[in-house]
Parts: structure tokens; C-alpha cells; sequence
């Protein structure tokens, strides 16, 4: 055994133990050690990703603010129906207008209740109250803290149970005006009901592998794959629902029989508006229309275009309206 001086000291020569060196010398080590680090990495990226499924299907969501009454001042009846798969409750409310045969359902979207303030929602309620239209106001299931977003899926069946509440009101027609995923979920009902008049469809958004990958590529720079992969594998697990259960092809590819007047603006990050010229495009009936805006952002578009805007869709509910279609089924 070498006894180190202090001279070797000075130069940094340190004696190292045989036993150590042995070790240090082993593949085994290295190849544990590679291993450990490995799964370690392995485990922290699937726990990531299971996090992002976790919480999009959990969005912070505010609560209500205030009421028609005394928002717009419009009368108003709260209401609670169940969805028509009877899974759950929604809350709502109800403006009736004196002697009105028709009404609009606002179909909300994602991370808001009814109000859906940046819209504003109450504006649009109060214009196609004025135009005397019923309106039911809603809020999806997810806005209670007890329930997820499952991306159109039991949102669908929840539109579905509002349009059975109205049809309770013995209307002649029923509208729906939908924004953001409340659209996507409107074309997702229309899929199954006829009792829909025509749809109002602002920015509309329907999940689908490329619109999830694109939102998530907002906010983080991950590779497709694996990312896409683990995130819709881990949804069912940390959700309850598969997001195989969206109709998005179906939807994409339809010809409505009904008119839906699309709205969407080409600088809209998070719901490209090549998926709302591609449905428009798959349209027969001579009604429907896409109105696209250049310079359009995700359900903005009212805001900075307020009366061409309200011009546009209401000459479209009213125009729909005269048409002869057959009233609402009870």
C-alpha cells in the first residue's frame, strides 16, 4: 500500500481503495446504474404526462357573476334537467319571451360556465331575446367541481337533455348557438337529434388527435410521439372516458340536413379554421355558410365585431326561421 505524502497531497494524487476501484471497473455497475436512470426518466415522463390528461378534463372555472335580470334585464326561471342519459344534473336558466315559438340553446365552451364572460354571453342572450326567441342559458356538467370535461362525449348527452327541456316549452323550432367546444359538442348532438332547427357555431372545436396536439404544443414543446400517445392513454384512466368515443371523423364528414352558420377566425390558436372550412365544405344544404375572418382570434370575434356580428346571426336565425321546416318533435 502506497503511504500518500504530503507532496503527492500538493500534486492531487489521492489513493483510491482497491475495492472501490474494483467496482468502478464493472459493466454491472454501469449498466445499473444506466438502468436506474433510465427507468427514472421513464417514470417521470409517464407521470407528466399523466398530470396533462389529469388536467385537462379539470379546467379552473369561475363562478357565476350575475344573473339576466340583472345583466340584461330580462326575466328570468332558473331550471335543473338531467341529461338524457340521466348521469347528470344541469342548472340553468330560462327566458321566455311573451308569445315566442322559438328558441336558442347557448352551448358554452370549455373552462366556462353560462355566463362565458369573454364572449359576453348575456349580449348575444339579450339580442335573441329582443328578436323574441326563448332562450335557455346552461351550464355543462364539468363547471361542478365533482365532474370532468370528457371533450364532447357526456357533453353531448347533456345538450341532448336541454334540448328535451325545451321541447317540455312546446316550441315550434330549436336553435342551438354554440362556441368553442360547446360547438363541437352541438355538432356531436346534431349527429343524433332531429329535433335542431339550425346551429350558430362560433370557433368551433372538436377534439380530435391534431386539435389536442396542437393546443398542447401552445403551452409546451413536446414531441407528438410519445406525448399524444401517453396523454390519450392515460384520459380513460384518470377520466373515465376514452377519447375514441368522439365521433370527430363522423363529424367532420357530415352533411347536416339542418343549416349551421360556421364563424370562425383564420388567426384562431386553438381551433384551426381548416376544420371549420372542411365541415362547411361537406354542407348541402343552401343555407349553411362559413363567415371567416382574417384577422379573427378563438371566440373573439364578436367582441371586435359587435354589430356585424349580431347583423349576421340573427339575419341567419330569422332567415332559417321562414323556411318550411318541420317544428320540434315532442
Amino acid at each position: 500500500m502506497r503511504v500518500i505524502t504530503p507532496v503527492d497531497a500538493a500534486r492531487g494524487i489521492v489513493s483510491v481503495p482497491a475495492k472501490r476501484r474494483s467496482l468502478l471497473a464493472r459493466p454491472r455497475f454501469w449498466l445499473a446504474l444506466l438502468l436506474s436512470l433510465t427507468v427514472s426518466v421513464l417514470a417521470v415522463t409517464v407521470a407528466f404526462h399523466a398530470y396533462i390528461a389529469w388536467l385537462l378534463a379539470r379546467p379552473v372555472i369561475a363562478p357565476l357573476s350575475s344573473n339576466p335580470l340583472e345583466a340584461i334585464g330580462v326575466p328570468y326561471e332558473e331550471v335543473t334537467f338531467p341529461s338524457i342519459n340521466q348521469t347528470s344534473k344541469l342548472d340553468g336558466w330560462y327566458l321566455p319571451a311573451e308569445g315566442a315559438t322559438r328558441t336558442v340553446i347557448f352551448s358554452h365552451g370549455y373552462g366556462a360556465n353560462r355566463e362565458e364572460s369573454w364572449v359576453p354571453m348575456y349580449d348575444l342572450a339579450k339580442a335573441a331575446h329582443m328578436q323574441n326567441f326563448n332562450v335557455l342559458m346552461f351550464d355543462y356538467g364539468f363547471v361542478h367541481p365533482e365532474q370532468v370535461v370528457t371533450g364532447g362525449v357526456q357533453e353531448t348527452f347533456e345538450l341532448l337533455g336541454a334540448i328535451d327541456f325545451v321541447k317540455q316549452k312546446n316550441p315550434k323550432q330549436i336553435f342551438i348557438w354554440g362556441f368553442s367546444m360547446g360547438a363541437g359538442t352541438a355538432l356531436g348532438a346534431a349527429l343524433q337529434s332531429d329535433d335542431i332547427t339550425g346551429m350558430i357555431l362560433d370557433s368551433s372545436f372538436i377534439l380530435s388527435p391534431d386539435t389536442l396536439y396542437h393546443n398542447i404544443r401552445q403551452h409546451a414543446d413536446l414531441p407528438r410521439f410519445p406525448s399524444l400517445s401517453l396523454i390519450r392513454m392515460f384520459f380513460p384512466v384518470m377520466n373515465g372516458v376514452n377519447m375514441n368515443q368522439i365521433p370527430y371523423e363522423k363529424i367532420l364528414e357530415t352533411s347536416y340536413k339542418i343549416p349551421l352558420f360556421m364563424i370562425h377566425g383564420m388567426m384562431d390558436e386553438k381551433a384551426p379554421y381548416e376544420q371549420a372550412q372542411e365541415i362547411i365544405d361537406n354542407q348541402q344544404n343552401q343555407l349553411s355558410k362559413l363567415w371567416l375572418l382574417p384577422q379573427g382570434h378563438h371566440e373573439l370575434i364578436y367582441s371586435v365585431n359587435k354589430r356585424e356580428y349580431l347583423q349576421k346571426t340573427l339575419s341567419f336565425l330569422e332567415q332559417v326561421s321562414r323556411t318550411r321546416i318541420p317544428p320540434a318533435k315532442k
